[in-house]
């Protein structure tokens, strides 16, 4: 048996250029892994038996699944394995946790079942169960871009604190699906906010919460009733710069000193919010 450590992400900068013709949308977005994570424990068995510590969790219905059947698929691999997943990342949050714990499965089954594919290999087959699971197989501070697929590590984000808070908000059917949708022309960009970020990272020069950017803020505090009225109180307790992560519910904060992070993350916890106090993590699989 062994154990897969599966990263929570924020998107630092998430722009949409276009619609493409296949129905899904041009993005360029620098994504970086923190150190909230789900843990995936594989042992070698005769059948496919998943279990996890979250009755929230539909295993049947999740990417963890899909993943499992997709390798086995691709590799014609009738091999088995029980699959135990304690969940840390909260559900339906926007930081990925499916398609990071979808990116876990075939890092692992890859290793489990001494299938010997590439990370190349396994980059390809990721598109097909998420724009976001070619991203976990990598982790770090990574430039995005196509629909999810084309992946290019970066110079790592200077170290710092992440505090989240995840608001109690009506969770929405195909969320992110909604988000695109409600996107106007306006709300599409060039590309050039991301490669500004990109750049800085490139040439060492001093991060700035500034170059954060995230589109989907444009529409996402319609969509989520209260969500507006959270970060407002988020930002009374003490943060600045906060941002929604992904396609949001939850919103966080980049702060520089541990002190000053965990003073926050108490205000938050005094006032019974859901909150994590995480860090800026290179953790990948490969």
């Amino acid at each position: 048996m062994f154990s897969i450590l599966a990263p929570a992400k924020i998107n630092l900068t998430l722009e949409v250029l276009a619609e493409r013709p296949d129905g899904y949308h041009e993005i360029r977005s620098v994504i970086q892994s923190i150190n909230l994570c789900d843990c995936l424990r594989f042992q070698l068995s005769h059948n496919i038996k998943f279990g996890c510590d979250n009755p929230e969790l539909v295993v049947a219905e999740s990417l963890i699944s899909r993943a499992t059947t997709l390798l086995q698929q691709a590799t014609d691999c009738a091999k088995g394995a029980t699959i135990e997943i304690t969940k840390r990342i909260p559900l339906s949050s926007g930081l990925g946790g499916d398609s990071s714990d979808a990116a876990a499965i075939l890092s692992g089954l890859n290793k489990l079942w001494k299938l010997g594919l590439s990370l190349k290999e396994l980059t390809e087959l990721a598109p097909r169960l998420g724009s976001d699971v070619p991203f976990f197989l990598y982790g770090g501070t990574t430039l995005v871009e196509g629909r999810g697929e084309k992946i290019t590590p970066l110079p790592p984000l200077p170290r710092r604190w992440v505090v989240l808070m995840i608001p109690d908000v009506p969770r929405l059917a195909e969320k992110t699906k909604r988000l695109y949708v409600s996107l106007k022309i306006n709300h599409y960009t060039d590309g050039q906010i991301t490669e500004n970020f990109a750049k800085a990272l490139k040439e060492g020069r001093e991060f700035k919460p500034s170059l954060l950017f995230n589109t989907f803020e444009n529409v996402a505090f319609d969509q989520f009733p209260g969500l507006k009225v959270y970060k407002e109180h988020f930002i009374k307790l003490g943060a600045s710069n906060v941002h929604l992560a992904g396609s949001g519910p939850a919103l966080f904060t980049l702060v520089e000193d541990r002190a000053g992070a965990e003073r926050l993350y108490e205000n938050l916890q005094k006032q019974n919010l859901e909150s994590y106090l995480a860090e800026t993590s290179p953790l990948s699989f490969s």
